[in-house]
């Protein structure tokens, strides 16, 4: 199990719906999580992206040199960008982490911000899209040339000189919850991220992607995104839940509601489902009570460590080994976490330590030589 944790470029913060206790999203309180995480054991961190957060490329890259082994799992919209200057974003920060960058694809979200980005494509069309970008940034950073003329991503002679370390890119993950999405994730990405829903709508998740991809003659691997609220026992965690909500009201609830639903997200949709029941325990020791305010990943894991430990070994079961997992307030979560956790859980040996980037000779546009890895 590859066992992720979350960086919130946001702020963060003891309470949800408050800004009681607040924390800024300050490069200095980034820094003490990222290194949390580093010296735990965490295999990386997930740095999620949005109109209300630090800008996570830049993010991580400042958080590169504090950091030896973390990988980072940023977040991107490709709408917002092309795939060349994608490209180049990524080999620079693969190159200088030496090997520390994932890309989770966030290809739906919120159309009204969207629109600010000066995005109009309806849902279906970002999938479309997504799949045309990165058909092309693949193709980049393998090393060709590209020229490529589609209905959505137009390029001609683009390209990027200085390659990744990861070959032949670094590793795409990818969320959705739709048939489109489905249908996206199983023929051009690495990864399918999922929402902690109850393990039998997950199963069937998994199930369509994979038979999807073997369509392609593809395999993919899995991913879970997922709260946990994990104490000594199972009466101090449902404390912690309720503590976590205890400065929510209706009018709070009803806002937040009132916004997810003009996402055009079905994995929103979903999780906006679980959040409105009567009983928010949707699944034994899984809480839709985070959904109550905060949009995306709505649930929470609550329990004892040995009942969360075997929640997420059944989710494990299902063909799941990458967890995203997250905790407020994330400084203090991400050691309980893996005080509590890890002893439970086949958690995966950190990966090695940073790779040097890969050389190749050719004279810039500036007049600077790049010299052949091994040259004088």
């Amino acid at each position: 199990m590859d066992i992720f944790w979350f960086l919130p470029v946001h702020g963060d913060g003891p309470y949800l719906g408050s800004q009681d206790e607040s924390r800024p999203a300050t490069l200095a309180y980034l820094k003490q999580i990222a290194q949390a995480a580093d010296r735990r054991g965490y295999h990386g961190v997930l740095v999620p992206c949005g109109k209300t957060c630090e800008e996570p490329y830049i993010v991580s890259a400042a958080l590169i040199e504090a950091t030896e082994r973390l990988r980072f799992l940023v977040a991107t919209r490709p709408s917002a960008l092309t795939p060349t200057f994608a490209a180049r974003l990524a080999s620079s920060l693969d190159r200088l982490s030496g090997g520390r960058f994932y890309l989770n694809v966030v290809a739906g979200g919120d159309a009204d911000e969207l629109a600010g980005d000066g995005v109009f494509l309806d849902h279906d069309a970002r999938y479309a899209h997504a799949a045309e970008f990165f058909s092309v940034w693949k193709r980049i950073l393998s090393g060709e040339r590209v020229d490529a003329a589609g209905d959505h991503v137009t390029v001609r002679g683009a390209e990027v000189p200085l390659p990744p370390v990861q070959r032949p890119h670094p590793p795409l993950f990818f969320g959705g919850s739709s048939p489109a999405g489905h249908a996206t994730v199983a023929e051009h990405f690495d990864t399918y991220l999922t929402w902690a829903e109850p393990p039998g709508a997950v199963a069937e998740k998994i199930a369509d992607v994979r038979a999807r991809a073997a369509r392609h003659g593809r395999t993919l691997t899995y991913g879970l995104r997922v709260n946990v609220i994990v104490r000594e026992t199972e009466a101090k965690a449902w404390a912690a839940a309720d503590r976590l909500v205890s400065k929510v009201d209706r009018q709070a609830v009803e806002a937040a509601h009132s916004a997810f639903r003009r996402f055009e997200s079905e994995g929103q949709r979903r999780m906006t489902e679980l959040a409105s029941r009567s009983d928010l325990v949707v699944s034994p020791n899984l809480w839709a009570g985070v959904g109550l305010v905060r949009g995306g990943a709505g649930t929470a894991l609550v329990g004892s460590p040995r009942q969360v430990a075997d929640r997420l070994l059944e989710y494990r079961d299902l063909g799941i080994d990458a967890f995203v997992l997250s905790g407020y307030p994330h400084l203090e979560e991400a050691h309980r976490v893996a005080d509590l956790l890890f002893p439970l859980l086949p958690v995966s040996a950190q990966p090695p330590a940073a790779q040097p980037a890969p050389e190749i000779a050719f004279v810039s546009p500036f007049g600077a030589l790049q010299p052949a890895r091994g040259a004088a």
